[in-house]
């Protein structure tokens, strides 16, 4: 059954041809994997899927009982909004309606009352109470807090939100765009369980080769308008690509032949034309056209590193080292050699605290115990220290080549047009504002400043977020005829499993253990950040909050209104101290929650450890009691309402 159907569509931006003739049908139960460069217009044909985009010319046409869902690239940004109003916006004027009763539940006012009892009755003639509880299921099943404000969550977690937001309707069509950007492994792994599950049609955007594998039946390779679509799994495209691109190479040099044939035999002398017939000019003059529209691959990226002088033999030794804040361990019994040459992945979940560690290698942190020793004659090039420090209005030649038109790279004098070349930018996006850059183009120009440091010691965080995969290998290929040192934070497996050759592991308690090998043999081995403590986090997270909300599950599709989530519960008999407690801990929650969340992102800032350490340890000081505040007065909050 076909749901979508685009057919001889064309789109243009100014001379920019985004959509060629396009065709493209879509049918239940297909999961096709759209790929194509950075900027060739991916995001642009999903906007033209959902009907967000007009094309110029051509159909589209979609089944009127489809429904459609779509996760944007773009993090939620509804900062006002708590999580369970952002995911039942998901369903549309239904979810609308839930929290809108929500609202008007928590108000003694006669007329909200008169009006809350109006949204009830349109929910129970939609079936609002069964698609309430799908929201709350859906929110277990990403280990969300439906009560949390969307302003407290980090990047991570806001992209949870989406996803909630996008799989809580149960669309027939899901359209996806890099998905995995901002999640730890353990949830990408969670989320192709879910989409393997899912009985709709998919259409994603991914950077992440094993999660493609994973979820596509289909590959469609987007080219400068073109769209080619490949029947089976990414590893199938990569095999039949590669026959087609040289059958095309040995046709082409055959045709370029028997063209260069025929040009010398239309230029021979005045003999040659008295005997040559029409026919053979005509076939000449189609041959010519035919050069003339081929479709030639385009140019690739060219990455090199600058590399530094030899570093030492050794370039961190760590033993026995702890790292606490404020009495609470963050990384425990750390014990690793790393030398020269080495590279070495550091996994696990998102707050795990491999930024702690890459600081305590690199000799910025010390340990709160053990010891570390760095080596000598260290040239250190640092992704993540670069991310802040692209000025928005500035060019890419400002940026990364300080305004100059000429720039050093490797001992060697290059024209600053010329090196960004190399990373794919053209003269114009070269002089255009940074701040209009794709998020693909943004971790380009990083890598292109990154590579401008000699360095004999790559430190890498999440360097693979948004570049398109053709980048990627290159990156890949680039880190492997590197001759120094690499550490790499990643979420991407398979870029881990072709760059690192041993892992550092930091399990949900902080304790490091080094695996040697990479992502894919430590797997093998039987290791996994998925683990148990994940599922009663997610439980215990659930069951505070319907004891704090006083949930209920209902038998029948319609519920009263004191079973709903968001009613108020029915107190126990307090006293007027208690009474007067209990009014006043939603507020300083609230408080504290803001303060916890304002702390926390002071302490993720790559410049805060680089203060100084009376300030340092002050601030986390500060963030641990606000924590054990908040538990406390979540705890009494449960026990005033039991």
């Amino acid at each position: 059954m076909t749901l979508l159907r685009l057919s001889d569509a064309e789109l243009h931006f100014g001379t920019q041809v985004l959509l060629d003739n396009l065709n493209l049908t879509i049918a239940r139960g297909e999961r096709l994997g759209l790929l194509g460069r950075n900027g060739v217009g991916k995001t642009t044909l999903f906007r033209v899927l959902t009907g967000e985009q007009q094309i110029d010319d051509g159909e589209r046409w979609i089944d009127p009982t489809v429904k459609l869902a779509r996760l944007e690239q773009e993090l939620p940004t509804e900062n006002n909004l708590s999580v369970f109003d952002c995911v039942a916006g998901g369903l549309g004027n239904i979810g609308e309606l839930l929290v809108k009763y929500g609202e008007l539940a928590m108000s003694d006012n006669e007329t909200d009352l008169t009006e809350m009892a109006a949204v009830q009755e349109v929910l129970e003639a939609n079936d609002g109470w069964a698609l309430q509880h799908r929201v709350d299921a859906t929110l277990t099943q990403l280990g969300l807090n439906g009560q949390q404000q969307l302003s407290d969550l980090s990047g991570g977690w806001r992209r949870r939100v989406a996803l909630g937001r996008a799989l809580v309707s149960e669309p027939d069509l899901l359209l996806l765009d890099e998905p995995t950007n901002h999640l730890d492994i353990p949830t990408i792994t969670w989320l192709e369980q879910q989409l393997k599950a899912f009985n709709g049609a998919i259409v994603l955007i991914t950077h992440d080769r094993r999660f493609l594998q994973a979820i596509a039946n289909r590959i469609g390779e987007l080219d400068r308008g073109k769209l080619t679509v490949w029947e089976g799994h990414y590893r199938d495209f990569l095999k039949h690509r590669a026959e087609q691109l040289a059958a095309e190479a040995t046709a082409n040099a055959l045709f370029d032949k028997k063209l260069a044939q025929e040009e010398v035999w239309i230029r021979q002398g005045i003999k040659a034309r008295r005997t040559r017939n029409e026919g053979r000019v005509r076939q000449l003059e189609a041959m010519r056209q035919e050069r003339a529209e081929r479709r030639n691959q385009v140019g690739k990226a060219s990455i090199a590193v600058d590399n530094a002088s030899v570093s030492g033999k050794l370039v961190a030794e760590i033993e026995n080292a702890d790292v606490w804040f404020d009495d609470k361990p963050v990384i425990k019994g750390v014990n690793t050699i790393i030398q020269r040459g080495d590279r070495i992945g550091i996994v696990g979940r998102n707050g795990a605290g491999k930024t702690t560690l890459i600081k305590m290698l690199l000799g910025e942190l010390e340990p709160t115990s053990g010891g570390v020793k760095t080596g000598s004659k260290l040239r250190v090039a640092y992704s993540d220290q670069l991310r802040g420090h692209l000025d928005p209005e500035g060019t890419l030649i400002d940026n990364i080549c300080g305004g100059q038109e000429f720039i050093e790279i490797e001992g060697k004098r290059r024209h600053a047009i010329g090196y960004l070349g190399d990373f794919l930018f053209t003269p114009d996006r070269v002089r255009a504002p940074t701040k209009v850059l794709s998020g693909g183009e943004r971790n380009r120009a990083i890598l292109a400043k990154l590579f401008t440091q000699p360095a004999n010691l790559l430190v890498l965080d999440e360097p693979t977020n948004d570049l398109d995969i053709e980048t990627l290998e290159l990156l890949e290929e680039v880190l492997l005829n590197f001759s120094g040192t690499v550490i790499l934070v990643s979420h991407d497996r398979d870029f881990m499993d072709r760059v690192v050759t041993s892992l550092l592991v930091i399990d949900e308690e902080g304790h490091v253990t080094e695996q040697a090998g990479n992502f894919s043999d430590w797997e093998s081995r039987g290791g996994s950040l998925l683990s148990q403590v994940d599922e009663s986090r997610i439980k215990t997270k659930t069951e505070k909050t319907a004891a704090t909300s006083g949930e209920q599950t209902p038998n029948t599709s319609s519920v009263s209104r004191n079973d709903l989530s968001y009613n108020k519960v029915s107190y126990k008999k307090l006293s007027y101290r208690e009474q007067r407690e209990l009014d006043e801990l939603p507020d300083l929650i609230a408080k504290l929650e803001t303060e916890q969340a304002a702390l926390e992102n002071v302490t993720v800032d790559p410049q805060f450890f680089a203060q100084d350490q009376d300030q340092v340890q002050e601030t986390l000081a500060r963030l641990s009691q606000t924590s054990e505040a908040l538990d406390a007065a979540l705890e009494r909050l449960i026990e005033l309402e039991g």
